[in-house]
């Protein structure tokens, strides 16, 4: 699998990384460890996880496979926070007091000294920039965090955290697809400004660019969950639906699956660094794994950037 350089740093990692969302919920630890060892198996080195991940069991979980699956050193571990969950509810702080003893409780379940990339989960708007910035700026400058940068910011507030942050921001990761192209307008530009990547989640559209909800809802997928159905909703309708019947079209031509296009048209636009793709199960990952990634012919990357613009 490419390696690949997040924006103008020296942090490099595989094209796609590996979600762990779903791990300690949807996935299991047993599922979880086969689902590690395919990705590395395939070239993977990127995993991507966050305390808010099942309430830290994501974390937990990945910690018991580092080491045994994969080497430490081997892998570039990426966690997030700013989020959790209390009685049921999103709650989000991200001061300096809540971010660092959120990465000491990260370090402590993945059983490491060191993440390779932490970034604070979201923009909070009652916590002054600054002290937020301070986190990150001390993880880095103690040596609990190799590189930093954020999630979820748009454009203006990756300019403004990079102009004051005294560590350089290296990555902004935020949602990019076919499907979801509104990075384009202010996030990119501005990454292109400061020098930061992006690391995109939801690359396949929530799973609805792979055509497996064209029709119908499949029962065992996050559309028929109670807990995720809102999740994917919004694009099973209107617009995306066009948009998908555009994929599949492309993919039958090509002779490639759907997934396939949508991941190769995403890893080629600019100022990308690599794509969080969050496979459920072994089959979904192992599919995923046999994609090319190959850069679309012009004439079709043309057409899907028309139909989902």
């Amino acid at each position: 699998m490419e390696q690949r350089f997040v924006g103008t740093s020296g942090l490099r990692v595989s094209a796609l990384a590996l979600g762990t969302m779903a791990w300690g919920r949807a996935t299991d630890a047993e599922t979880a460890r086969e689902l590690l060892g395919h990705f590395v198996d395939a070239g993977g080195t990127t995993v991507d996880t966050a305390v808010s991940y099942s309430e830290g069991r994501s974390e937990a979980i990945l910690g018991e496979l580092l080491g045994d699956v994969v080497p430490r050193s081997d892998v570039v571990v990426v966690s997030k926070a700013g989020i959790s969950h209390r009685g049921g509810k999103r709650m989000v702080d991200t001061s300096r007091r809540a971010m660092l003893a959120s990465l000491d409780a990260t370090l402590a379940r993945l059983g490491t000294d060191h993440l390779d990339l932490w970034l604070a989960h979201t923009w909070d708007e009652n916590v002054p920039l600054e002290e937020t910035l301070s986190a990150l700026d001390l993880a880095v400058s103690t040596g609990r965090a190799r590189y930093a940068g954020v999630s979820n910011y748009s454009g203006w507030q990756l300019a403004r955290a990079a102009t004051l942050s005294e560590t350089a921001l290296v990555a902004n990761q935020v949602e990019y697809s076919l499907l979801a192209r509104g990075m384009e307008q202010e996030v990119q530009p501005a990454a292109e400004h400061v020098g930061t990547g992006v690391l995109c989640w939801a690359p396949l559209g929530r799973g609805v660019l792979t055509g497996k909800y064209r029709g119908q809802i499949p029962t065992d997928s996050r559309g028929a969950s109670d807990a995720m159905g809102s999740y994917v909703e919004p694009y099973l309708m209107g617009r995306p639906t066009r948009v998908t019947e555009a994929v599949v079209t492309a993919a039958k031509g090509l002779g490639r699956a759907p997934l396939d296009v949508a991941l190769s048209w995403v890893l080629d636009r600019d100022v990308v660094a690599g794509a969080v793709v969050g496979a459920r199960t072994v089959e979904q990952l192992q599919e995923i794994l046999g994609s090319s990634l190959q850069p679309l012919p012009e004439q079709i990357a043309t057409v899907l950037n028309e139909v989902s613009s």
